[in-house]
């Protein structure tokens, strides 16, 4: 075997066992805090959810699981929504809990002044380890609206001992082989403090729980600017990266298409991975859809961003790693950038339309979806009811 031949050989690998997890809530309709825009076709409750991400990884086949929302998916039988998840030939995934919607949560949720609201926070979040009980999910992901707006209006010590004791009862909740992963937003809707802002915070909070808990990472949650693949490389030399929730932004937590705004930037996440050997689901990084598709129809916007994780990923796999190291060694500073970019520049969408053929799929799945005929069915069939979706 050539060292083309043997790179192709790696690369394929690689792509096959890939795994790409959906969101639910990116099926239903979504908006700004000004409009939520309908559309023909949403789901009207989690099982239609599942059968739309079902159709996803049928159209694409690295997509075999669902990540739910709850309260937005509750139900009253989740053993049976997973019986039904897995007819339709995809699994339930992580568990999302949901402490920044309700009134009482004005003030906080884990880290409210009150002890009864942030009694009912916590409960919630043990709620949600039921569900992953019920389900068989891994994962129970925590984000946390919480923060204050202007100075003086709570303890941030407090704040943060009291986010200490919620973290410390949900993780002793968790039962063998499962996991809690801690997400971060820089800001919104606390705008003086967030009381998970970043990184750092979640990650200290993390080690202090131990091996279960670890971070993931929005990738719409930084501020402009902020080298995310940084980030990524240092959670995976500490053995504490969780996974991520993809998604792109030009501005804030824009929650746009993966790969959109930059696709550079996803390319070069992707190598993070790739070089720490992270990229194998048995090590347990967790790679997430988190998008809310206001204006773009639901289900093609899911299947282009699937798309376009592969296709960042297949570039990553092409660096050629033994000529970018003897470049660093040598400290040939153009050379070594040299490498990157003859990766990022090859136009692997011939090689994943390879991968698809050979794996019984159309290679063209934009395409298969639009010919399928899905869309009118579901368009017909959903007609009246009420939608799944969040008010503006």
């Amino acid at each position: 075997m050539t060292q083309s031949e043997a790179t192709r050989d790696r690369v394929e690998q690689a792509l096959r066992a890939q795994r790409i997890e959906t969101a639910s809530w990116a099926f239903g309709n979504s908006g700004t805090r000004f409009k939520v825009f309908a559309q023909e076709g949403v789901p009207r409750d989690p099982y239609e959810k599942v059968a739309d991400a079902a159709v996803v990884h049928r159209f694409t086949g690295v997509a075999p699981s669902v990540a739910l929302h709850i309260p937005w998916d509750r139900v009253d039988d989740y053993a049976d929504l997973a019986r039904h998840a897995k007819e339709q030939g995809v699994a339930l995934g992580a568990i999302n809990a949901n402490v920044f919607q309700d009134d009482d949560y004005k003030l906080g949720s884990v880290t409210n002044p009150d002890p009864g609201v942030r009694r009912k926070a916590v409960d919630h979040l043990l709620e949600c380890v039921d569900v992953m009980d019920a389900t068989g999910s891994r994962d129970l992901k925590l984000w946390f609206s919480d923060g204050i707006n202007y100075p003086g209006q709570d303890d941030v010590r407090a704040r943060q001992d009291r986010l200490a004791e919620a973290l410390r009862e949900a993780y002793d909740r968790l039962g063998d082989g499962q996991r809690m992963l801690v997400e971060y937003k820089l800001f919104e809707p606390a705008f003086y403090a967030t009381d998970v802002p970043d990184w750092g915070t979640a990650y200290a909070h993390c080690l202090q729980l131990g091996p279960k808990a670890q971070v993931v990472i929005d990738t719409g949650h930084h501020a402009p600017g902020t080298n995310i693949e940084f980030i990524v490389a240092v959670l995976l030399r500490a053995g504490k990266l969780g996974g991520f929730d993809f998604n792109s932004r030009f501005y804030a937590d824009d929650d746009l298409m993966a790969g959109a705004a930059d696709p550079f930037q996803l390319f070069r996440i992707m190598h993070e991975i790739v070089l720490a050997d992270a990229l194998r689901p048995e090590a347990g990084v967790a790679f997430m859809l988190d998008q809310c598709h206001n204006i773009e129809p639901k289900i093609p916007a899911v299947i282009r961003s699937v798309m376009n994780v592969q296709e960042a990923t297949a570039k990553a796999l092409l660096v050629d790693a033994d000529a970018l190291a003897a470049a660093q060694r040598a400290g040939d500073v153009l050379a070594a950038n040299a490498v990157l970019m003859d990766a990022y520049h090859t136009d692997v969408r011939p090689l994943l339309a390879e991968l698809r053929a050979d794996a019984g799929l159309d290679p063209d799945p934009m395409g298969a979806y639009a010919r399928s005929g899905y869309f009118e069915k579901i368009r017909a069939e959903r007609a009246g009811g009420r939608q799944a979706g969040w008010d503006a």
